[in-house]
Formats: structure tokens, sequence, C-alpha cells
């Protein structure tokens, strides 16, 4: 009998805590559910435009409609393009990834298939650099929709960044054949670059340009990309007109400002690229504009502001890694990010181990190879960039950075014949790779 009831009480207790679990499930899955996310205020001036003032009747109107009535999934859709659009325009990804990502699962939860969540779905695992996940739901789009363009844009996208090269261009030719444009010719010109053609990545990125609207956010984020290749052929003159262009379209563009901060830093007007680079990050959250900040400040000698700038980035990129379980998001894998900004401060062990996290993600990628092999590089360890450095140049570019650094691993390697030709072509364009990198590149010519 007293068996019996110790076995019943058991019995009772299991079930008391299976049930207060499925309680706090229950409530934290409400929670989520009930969550509402609303738009918010820019940074500085863009606070205060009229595209933002409409910007906000609307998301207000969505809200309010998505609210009143959870099953119409298209205002749900709307309102998550809007905050796709907006982590575009402010930089604030942590905030609207999640934001996007909740009411986009809303549809999925009452059509599992619906093509057009299934696109935002990828499009923000890409936006948060979860490669892997963002190209197999891009996949699973285009079984459900094969004719659609912007489908193997995500594709291009997601295949480039696991280094699948060659299904890039499969289905970069996909979208081209079945709608050529901004988003179409843009892509053509990002995989022409990473196969070393300039002339034809310059080529189809002014195609890109052309076919948008001026003014429109996405055809002056083109235009900048332009600007960068151009500065990446060393033709400063020419990218300095594209970004004073991309202001005049659309005022206080930080991509644009940075592009000039960009110059200035070339023709060492250290002054100059300070105000450009802090007035950029003073519109928008952005940590490769806060990384150039950080070079900029040294190259100043500030070296206080450098480290402090250089800390602020290692502390924002861990804060969007960060998983919170009330969430729609694992958080953004910053890795590679953070493998270069632990470098700028000489923290080469950490360098190394966000370096290699990124490495185990995706070792097929030439950039993430790239990463690895400098940080060995930093480290002295030169035999072990080497085998890195060889894949990051497997789609024969010719980034000039890439370019001084392979030249640089394999002189330290031993390999003068292979250094030579790989350093004289980066030093052709010593304004672009940077005043540290521009001198090492130059002292080790002098040496071969």
């Amino acid at each position: 009998m007293k068996k019996n009831t110790i076995y019943l009480t058991v019995v009772l207790l299991f079930i008391a805590a299976i049930a207060g679990i499925a309680y706090k499930y229950n409530q934290s899955k409400q929670e989520k559910e009930n969550t509402v996310y609303e738009l918010l205020d820019r940074k500085g001036d863009a606070a205060s435009t009229k595209e933002f003032i409409e910007v906000k009747k609307k998301a207000a109107a969505l809200l309010t409609t998505v609210q009143t009535n959870p099953s119409d999934t298209k205002s749900t859709l709307k309102l998550a393009a809007l905050f796709i659009q907006e982590a575009r325009e402010t930089g604030n990804h942590s905030y609207y990834d999640k934001a996007a990502m909740h009411y986009t699962n809303k549809v999925l939860a009452q059509d599992s298939l619906d093509f057009n969540a299934l696109v935002f779905k990828s499009l923000i695992y890409l936006s948060q650099h979860h490669f892997a996940d963002g190209l197999a739901i891009a996949h699973k789009a285009q079984q459900v929709n094969p004719n659609n363009a912007y489908v193997y844009g995500l594709l291009v996208d997601g295949n480039v960044e696991m280094g699948n090269y060659d299904s890039a261009v499969v289905n970069a030719d996909r979208m081209n054949a079945i709608r050529p444009d901004l988003t179409s010719y843009s892509r053509v010109s990002y995989l022409r670059e990473i196969f070393g053609d300039y002339n034809n990545s310059i080529k189809a990125m002014k195609m890109a340009v052309e076919t948008g609207g001026a003014g429109d956010e996405h055809t002056e984020w083109t235009r900048t990309q332009l600007a960068q290749l151009y500065e990446k052929t060393g033709d400063f003159k020419t990218a300095d007109t594209l970004y004073k262009l991309s202001l005049s379209m659309r005022p206080n563009y930080a991509y644009a400002t940075a592009g000039l901060a960009r110059i200035a830093l070339a023709a060492k007007d250290y002054k100059t690229a300070i105000t450009y680079f802090e007035k950029a990050d003073a519109i928008v959250n952005d940590n490769g504009i806060k990384a150039d900040l950080v070079d900029v400040y040294r190259a100043a000698g500030e070296t206080k502001k450098a480290d402090d700038a250089a800390k602020k980035v290692i502390d924002e990129l861990n804060k969007d890694a960060q998983p919170n379980s009330k969430d729609e998001t694992l958080g953004h894998y910053g890795d590679r990010e953070l493998a270069y900004a632990y470098l700028k401060i000489n923290n080469t062990d950490k360098a190394l181990e966000h370096a290699l996290l990124e490495y185990n993600r995706r070792p097929n990628n030439i950039d993430v190879n790239e990463t690895v092999a400098w940080v060995y590089y930093a480290k002295g360890d030169y035999a072990k960039a080497l085998p890195y450095i060889k894949v990051a140049l497997k789609t024969n570019s010719k980034n000039p950075v890439l370019l001084s650094r392979a030249g640089l691993i394999y002189l330290k390697a031993g390999q003068k014949e292979m250094a030579k030709p790989m350093l004289q072509q980066a030093a052709a364009n010593t304004a672009f790779i940077g005043i540290s990198l521009s001198e090492e590149t130059t002292n080790a010519l002098k040496n071969i």
C-alpha cells in the first residue's frame, strides 16, 4: 500500500511538472505571438525627411490592420517588407530583422508555402549571415515558384556566401533570362568582380544603375557599389564624382558620405575623412563604417579614439550575435567582422577564434579563407596561412587588398616567385589598400 502511494505521488508530481512546462511553453509562445514591433525613429536629419514621414504613416496603418485582422497576410507581408527596407535605410538590422521575421513567420504559420513569405525569410536569414539557412529557404521558395526572377537572386547570394561560385553563376544567368534589371545586373557585376573581371563588372554595374530610379535607395546603393569598383581599380576621380552625384540625388545618404571619406583617406586628408565618416556614422548604424573610423583615427595619430572605436565595434558585434528566446532569430553571425575587429586591437588569439568559427560554417568562401589566412599571418604562422590564401585566390580575384595580403604571405612563406607579381599588382593601387598595408607592400617589393 505504501509503495502504491509513493508511486502515485511520483506520477502526480511528474504530471504536474509536465503541466508546468507546457504552461510555461504556451505562455512563452503566446507572448511571442502577441509581440508588436513598431517603427523606430531614424537618426539625425533622416528622422525629419518627407520620405520618413510617409513611411511612419504607412507603418502605423499597417500595424493597425495587422492587429485588427491577423489573418490579413497581404498586410502582414507589407509590414515585413517595410521593416526589411527600414533595416537597409538605418542599418538597424538587429531590431528590424527580428521584426520582419516575426511577421513573416506569422504568415508562414498560416501557409507554410507562401512564396513571398519564404522569399522574405530567406532574405532575412541572409541579412543575419545565416547563409546556409537562407540558401535552404531560397531553394524551397524556388520550388514553389520557379519563374520568379528575384528568388534566383537569393540563390546567387546564398551560393556566393557559401562559396559555391559556379552555382551562383548558373542562377545569375537564370535571373537575367527572366528579368534583366537593377537586381540582376548588380549580381552579374559582383560575380564578374569575384572572377577578376573588373572591366565587365563595371559595365554590368553601370547597367544596373541605369535601370533604377534616380534617388531611390536601391539605386543609390548600386551607384555607391559602382563607385567602389572604380576605387578598386584606382580611378578615385570617377568614384568621387559618383559619390557626389549620389548625394545630389539622395542628400545625406550615409554610404555615399562614407565613400567621400574613403576618397579623402586615399589622399591622406585625415581630417576630412574623419568628418565624413563621423557624419555617415551619425546617420546609419553600420559596423563597417565604424571599423573604417578606427583606421582613420589611427592614421591620424588619435590612438585612444581608435582603440575606443574598435572596442565599440567588438561590443556591438558581440551584442548582435547574442541569441534571445523571445526573438525570432538566433542572432547575427558576425565572426568574420569580429576577427578583423580584434586584429585592430592586436588580439590575435580572439581574432583566430572568430575566424575559425566563420570558416567552420562556410569553408569554401574566398573571403573567409582570406580572413583566416590574414589572422595566421598576423600571428606569424605563415605556413598555416598558406593553404587558406590559396583557396582565397581560387576565383582569380584581383582585389588589391587580397593580392597584397597574398603576396606578403607567399613572401614570408619563402615563395618569392609567387609573391612578386601579386605585390606589384597591389602596389599599383596603394591608395586603396590603406596606409599600413601599403607601406608593408612597398617595403616587401624592395626586398625581392
